[in-house]
């Protein structure tokens, strides 16, 4: 059955969905980094990052907070609501890696004394860069009652996401989440949107601190597709190597007979967040002059 293209962007391309106020997303091979400026292709990864995403936005919608996610459709596809894209990128870090270690100084690997947050303009012309609140408001991107919620559900989502993935061997050193804005009738409400992946995630092994995520092949690391490979196992939902090595969709349910969506559910209230169990902090490395 042919799909009317809405969008394709790096690593997804959405169409038409089946029902008023959806979309599939297709999730697809191609791998970028530095903003576009490095390009790539890693085998499988459309559909590893599927089904990853597919099981965690499940678990999510379950906790009672609202994503974007209605089910899965085949093996590269799920189907999700419509939503309008709040333009910022949220990011949550629990120890120090990448360029924020590059920016403060410190050690790759450090805990955080508690997840730190930052925002960032979700503008590839820009290169993204990073925005305060003030600058948010400022510009119109989102209300102050947006980013309460913003972050409410941010912090709930790191909070799982750290205790699911310990649970695996695996450590989130710090994640990036896009969130959307869902209208059914008069109502508004922020859900989660995008995909939660080794795409979008900073994941370590717990043992060994190898990294299973982007960082591989943004770093030339190398066995990048059996570090994704090796998170889809461990969550228990990695597809046999066959298809993921052929790439095949394997469909599970023809996307035509998709269900229609349904409404978003409201959003437990927040539980206190348990304190974390980190290493000892240390000080921040002071650069030389």
């Amino acid at each position: 059955m042919s799909k009317t293209p809405i969008y394709e962007g790096k690593a997804k391309k959405l169409f038409e969905g089946p029902e008023p106020g959806t979309l599939i997303q297709h999730f697809k091979d191609d791998a970028t980094a530095f903003n576009g400026k490095k390009n790539g292709t890693i085998a499988g990864k459309g559909i590893i990052n599927n089904k990853i995403s597919e099981f965690l936005m499940s678990r999510l919608n379950d906790m009672g907070i609202p994503t974007h996610f209605i089910r899965g459709i085949n093996m590269r596809e799920q189907l999700v609501r419509a939503v309008d894209i709040v333009p910022i990128e949220v990011i949550i870090r629990n120890y120090a890696a990448g360029s924020f270690a590059e920016r403060f100084g410190a050690f790759e690997g450090e805990a955080l004394g508690s997840p730190l947050m930052e925002f960032c303009l979700k503008d590839d012309r820009l290169g993204d860069p990073f925005i305060a609140e003030d600058h948010i408001y400022a510009f119109g991107v989102a209300q102050p009652e947006e980013i309460d919620e913003i972050r409410h559900y941010a912090l709930r989502i790191n909070d799982f996401l750290s205790g699911l993935f310990y649970g695996h061997g695996i450590r989130l050193i710090d994640l990036k989440l896009e969130f959307g804005r869902f209208y059914e009738g008069e109502m508004e409400m922020i859900v989660l949107a995008d995909e939660i992946s080794p795409d979008t995630c900073r994941l370590w092994d717990i043992a060994t601190n190898d990294k299973m995520d982007k960082d591989r092949f943004r770093r030339d690391l190398g066995k990048t597709e059996e570090a994704y490979r090796e998170v889809a196992r461990r969550l228990g939902v990695l597809p046999s190597a066959s298809v993921v090595q052929s790439g095949a969709f394997g469909e599970e349910k023809k996307a035509g007979k998709a269900a229609k969506a349904k409404p978003v559910k409201a959003a437990k209230p927040a539980k206190p967040l348990p304190k974390k169990l980190v290493a000892k902090k240390k000080p921040l490395v002071k650069k030389k002059k």
